[in-house]
């Protein structure tokens, strides 16, 4: 699952192959000890758990960068590699 952004001790990755999330476009957001997956249309938890204020952090950088993610989500769906999006 590569990483495609980092900051705040949050690491962002995308993975298409997670079927807890019935193949929405989305990414997975570990940090320390928790994990959550997140909806790349809303920022909105779709499994998993992460403490508020990283939650707002990374919902705000999706919304900067929801244009860069979707594509992100086009790539790997057709099999290529994500780029890198910068951080918050």
């Amino acid at each position: 699952m590569p990483i495609i952004s980092m900051f705040y001790e949050i690491l962002i990755r995308m993975c298409l192959l997670d079927k807890k999330c019935r193949n929405l476009p989305h990414l997975h957001a570990p940090c320390c000890e928790f994990e959550a997956s997140l909806s790349i249309a809303d920022g909105e938890i779709l499994s998993g758990e992460t403490p508020r204020k990283q939650l707002r952090l990374i919902q705000a950088w999706i919304e900067l960068n929801r244009d860069a993610l979707e594509a992100n989500w086009n790539l790997a769906s057709s099999g290529e590699n994500p780029f890198k999006i910068q951080p918050l």
